[in-house]
């Protein structure tokens, strides 16, 4: 017995040292140097010296723990929550819940053995009634080292699977309880892509009708926004959500590709800029609460944890259905009475709520949690309107609803049966009059036979001879924009010419008249932006609006500043989100454009803002919604989770839109990764690629560096894309225009103005 206390300690000592990474620890000294002694002592003590022995050691490595506990680092943080011992799902299903049955297949046997889903329930007490309550329970699977759960990085079908039976609890109308444990999502492109199946994850559960609680251990980007879309989202004390993980983004801010990994200081500094903590966490808003855990995080031995995890998810499940159920007053009261008593220790069990919604409950549920992602990460951008202008834009967006209401809901309801009536008048005067006249029109057809014969034979060869594009349509070699790139007196040669055969091409004429467009194969040049502002669009019909919001620094990130006023003068745009209305052959439409040459595309607070407010602009104005995507490399790691966010705030606004029935349609060029593609991008169901462009969720060196296995060449092409599903189209660049306007006239959208 006390040989296996002995073990124990010693377990809780390499535990201390995993955790701090080999840190120079004078505690950890201490206690290495106190357990060697023992260890040589413990032959020669008696059975009670031993135990005395062993139970100042106990004391001092909890004096130690909490020593710890109180400087430990982000990064710290980071390693408790990768550490084998950490508690998993498995532990907590056993420890939390009642009963359960794991469903969707079992361990290595699993789809996706990172995936685990079960039914379960919980009993509690009403007086001398025992209730049991049904809750979905889905969640990352790390286990305690085991390699089949892939580390808990999910997969897209294991993705896929959990979204299925989020369903299922929807239809049974029983809450949902998700538990993030993922450093992220598993980056391969295999039907259903990575990028495609989060999209439609973060789609669907923005109005999934149940109740539905996340909490979070470990929250690495899109992974975790694959599940953690909620009603109410809570922390452990020692997890992490962020962007990306520490050493991701050190290797960014280190510009480190090949060769030596980023040093332990750069990695460090990174966790702490990246505000990936709770308490960080809770301070911008982004969870509402955390559950606090023993000294240097929660084991599977921790039963006082798992009791207080178990209050928890019963109390967070409860405020949700009481913050919608009934009538407001009364739903009012109850919370604030619910509150009250848990400050006085109110015991979860021994009171009971219905958990399951009736029909308006629900929808009252839906527009909630819409209401508060819409609110996240307001003051993470910056607002240069000042009040006034605001002031006055929202009177405007007001006058303009009522405006646009009255035009297209309530007066083109009675369209048609205005149109019918004027229809038969019609035809009954022009029968009357056409009666009345005949005498006169037969003397005049043979006064003027001849000219009707020509008119006639004109007629006719207009319908039986092929279209041909008027020069309106047809503008290649009449740019409005020609790259700069045309002014440079040189050759360039295309990179099929090995395997295709191409001629070189004289730069004036590929960037200016072929628009980039290699005249043997088709290949595609890159082509600035400005290249589809100007030549896709009607001209001068763009007009930007919202210019003044700017991308900012919300986590204060070292250097950062620098960085963006360096873009800022070097592009003279604010953001990498242009947002502007425009025509296209007379209709009327708004567009948010990600354009590459700022930050890469990047995606921000400031960004995910700015596309937010063009998705409602097209909403009010009953007007086709365009996201043009010149290239976006993700989301912009810097401003952490203030940026994670966007993900699903601007996948529930584009839902918001395609609800109210409007058309959106994507468009990808060049490069388009990660964040936007795999959220309010990939959930399009109208989705389109230029022959220059890659779509996919992470790239090739992310791939090779998560995966060991590099990917194969032309991974995340069009072709690629188009074969996975994701899009349904692949351009020409030069037909864009046509394009785009065949898409307005022929698909989606019965809210639009012009349908």
């Amino acid at each position: 017995m006390d040989e296996k206390k002995f073990h124990q300690l010693q377990e809780r000592y390499n535990y201390m040292r995993d955790i701090l990474a080999g840190k120079n620890n004078e505690n950890l000294r201490l206690l290495a140097s106190r357990m060697e002694e023992l260890a040589g002592r413990m032959p020669g003590l008696a059975p009670a010296e031993l135990k005395e022995a062993l139970k100042t050691l106990e004391d001092l490595f909890n004096f130690v723990e909490k020593k710890i506990e109180a400087e430990l680092t982000p990064m710290d943080k980071v390693r408790i929550v990768r550490s084998p011992q950490r508690v998993c799902l498995r532990d907590i299903l056993e420890n939390v819940y009642d009963n359960y049955t794991e469903i969707g297949s079992q361990g290595e046997h699993s789809l996706d053995p990172a995936i685990l889903i079960a039914r379960a329930y919980i009993t509690r007490r009403r007086g001398k009634r025992t209730i049991n309550q049904s809750v979905m329970v889905i969640g990352h699977e790390k286990g305690h080292g085991e390699e089949i759960r892939n580390g808990g990085s999910a997969t897209p079908w294991g993705n896929a699977k959990a979204l299925h039976y989020m369903k299922v609890a929807e239809t049974e109308n029983i809450p949902i309880h998700t538990y993030v444990f993922t450093p992220g999502a598993f980056p391969v492109e295999d039907t259903p892509g990575a990028a495609q199946q989060i999209a439609k994850n973060l789609y669907d559960m923005g109005n999934i009708r149940v109740p539905v609680l996340s909490v979070f251990s470990e929250g690495g980007s899109g992974g975790a926004e694959a599940i953690g879309l909620a009603d109410r989202r809570l922390m452990f004390s020692h997890g992490y959500y962020s962007v990306i993980s520490p050493e991701g983004g050190a290797a960014i801010e280190g510009n480190v590709k090949k060769g030596p990994r980023a040093t332990p200081e750069l990695i460090e500094t990174c966790a702490e800029q990246l505000r990936l903590t709770a308490e960080d966490n809770l301070r911008l808003g982004y969870i509402d609460g955390i559950i606090q855990e023993p000294d240097l995080g929660a084991r599977c031995h921790h039963y006082d944890f798992f009791r207080l995890l178990r209050q928890e998810v019963l109390r967070a499940t409860d405020e949700i259905v009481l913050g919608v159920r009934g009538i407001v007053p009364f739903r009012n009261m109850a919370l604030r009475s619910r509150r009250k008593k848990t400050e006085e220790g109110l015991n979860m069990d021994t009171v009971h709520v219905r958990w399951n919604l009736s029909p308006s409950a629900q929808e009252r549920l839906v527009e909630r949690r819409h209401r508060k992602f819409r609110r996240y990460s307001l003051s993470a951008f910056k607002d240069k309107r000042n009040s006034g202008n605001r002031f006055r834009e929202r009177i405007c967006d007001v006058l303009s609803e009522l405006f646009y209401c009255i035009r297209y809901d309530l007066l083109r309801s009675h369209q048609q049966k205005i149109s019918n009536f004027f229809g038969e008048i019609h035809s009954e005067t022009s029968f009357f009059f056409k009666n009345q006249t005949a005498p006169v029109r037969r003397l005049i057809g043979r006064l003027f036979s001849g000219t009707k014969a020509r008119k006639n034979d004109a007629a006719e060869k207009q319908l039986t001879t092929l279209s041909d594009w008027s020069s309106d349509q047809d503008q290649r070699g009449h740019w409005a924009y020609v790259s700069p790139k045309a002014k440079e007196d040189k050759a360039v040669i295309c990179p099929n010419a090995a395997t295709h055969g191409c001629l070189d091409m004289w730069a004036p004429d590929l960037y200016g008249e072929f628009a980039g467009v290699c005249t043997h194969c088709g290949h595609h040049f890159p082509m600035e932006y400005q290249w589809y502002l100007y030549n896709v669009f009607d001209r001068g019909s763009v007009r930007e609006f919202n210019s003044d919001i700017e991308c900012g620094n919300p986590n204060n990130y070292a250097g950062f500043d620098v960085k963006i006023e360096k873009a800022k003068a070097a592009t003279g745009l604010k953001s990498s989100c242009i947002t502007f209305d425009a025509t296209l052959n007379g209709i009327n439409l708004v567009v948010a454009m990600l354009v590459a040459p700022f930050r890469g595309g990047s995606f921000g607070a400031a960004e995910g803002e700015k596309f937010i407010l063009a998705s409602e602009r097209a909403s009010r104005k009953r007007q086709p919604f365009l996201a043009y995507v010149h290239g976006t490399a993700g989301i912009r790691i810097q401003e952490g989770v203030n940026g994670v966010i966007q993900m699903p705030r601007c996948t529930m606004a584009v839902r918001r839109y395609i609800d109210a029935g409007g058309l959106y349609l994507v468009v990808y060029d060049t490069n388009s990764y990660a964040g936007p593609v795999a959220s309010f991008l990939g959930c399009s169901p109208y989705q389109f690629g230029i022959r220059s462009s890659n779509v996919g969720f992470a790239g090739p060196g992310v791939i090779q560096e998560t995966t060991g296995v590099a990917p194969a060449p032309h991974y995340h092409s069009v072709y690629k894309a188009i074969a996975r599903g994701h899009i349904q189209g692949i351009w020409d660049r030069r037909e864009a225009r046509f394009n785009l306007h065949q898409s307005m006239m022929t698909m989606g959208g019965r809210n639009l103005y012009y349908k």
